[in-house]
């Protein structure tokens, strides 16, 4: 073998273990303790995920609390959390994955050790819409909060751009979805970017509160609407200021009336 050839070959085999290295690490498992327990809300259970001692070679520690409905549960009712000393095996399974929390009941909380495996199908099909840095940890999220390929597809499909693999999580929780988008196309936006959207979620910017602010006479951009939403600027707050005699206000001036309290 020639000297150019060896070292192709040399750089072929260093990408190749490279991407092999990868591939472990994205379907690696997690392992550490859980509990169960009932909560105020009888179709509802509280999960906690502890992974710690000293977070291992991979840095795993961290927890995790979430609120879980019973019909995501496999292998565990409420019921079973009255059986003192009985065994459950209580199991999440998604797209992303499966939690399998596994111990014994004391004292009306399951309390025991938890595995969550990564689905390689679902990564690969993610890989192929192009997210990456798809770690254990974020699997393991895009579990417990049900991210599914659908999802993740209708929102490219919506061409909303910045999309990556940790504001997915953020784009879950905070309920963004094809709906809402539509709704602000609806009021004549653009499609905005990722952050734009959770920044909107994050603030509980409504359609129908804009379609009152816009039958007021105001044009808000959607940075104005975040920031009136931060500042409480709602249609009451300009109705009060317009029974005032402050008809001509602009919005920038109405977010500073509310930032000095010149309103009180």
């Amino acid at each position: 073998m020639s000297k150019t050839s060896w070292m192709i070959f040399s750089a072929a085999m260093v990408v190749s273990t490279c991407l092999f290295l990868q591939g472990e690490e994205r379907l690696r498992t997690l392992t550490g303790s859980c509990s169960l327990a009932a909560t105020a809300n009888e179709a509802e259970a509280e999960l906690r995920l502890e992974r710690g001692g000293g977070c291992g070679a991979h840095g795993d520690c961290g927890s995790t609390q979430t609120q879980e409905p019973l019909s995501a549960f496999s292998g565990f009712a409420l019921a079973d959390l009255q059986r003192e000393g009985a065994r459950v095996d209580a199991a999440i399974r998604a797209e992303a994955g499966t939690i399998t929390c596994s111990g014994a009941v004391h004292d009306g909380r399951l309390r025991g050790a938890f595995t969550f495996v990564p689905d390689p199908v679902f990564v690969d099909r993610m890989l192929q819409m192009g997210f990456r840095d798809l770690e254990p940890e974020k699997l393991q999220a895009y579990t417990l909060f049900h991210i599914g390929i659908a999802w993740v597809h209708s929102l490219q499909d919506a061409d909303v751009s910045g999309l990556d693999s940790g504001n997915l999580i953020a784009l879950r929780i905070f309920h963004v979805d094809t709906d809402y988008v539509r709704s602000l196309h609806a009021l004549g936006y653009a499609t905005p970017d990722a952050g734009k959207l959770i920044a909107l979620r994050v603030q509980h910017v409504d359609p129908e509160e804009v379609k009152q602010i816009r039958a007021m006479g105001y044009q808000p951009t959607l940075d104005e609407l975040i920031q009136m939403r931060i500042f409480k600027v709602t249609p009451d707050f300009i109705h009060r200021m317009q029974a005032k005699g402050l008809n001509d206000l602009t919005i920038s001036k109405l977010v500073q009336i509310r930032i000095f309290r010149l309103a009180e």
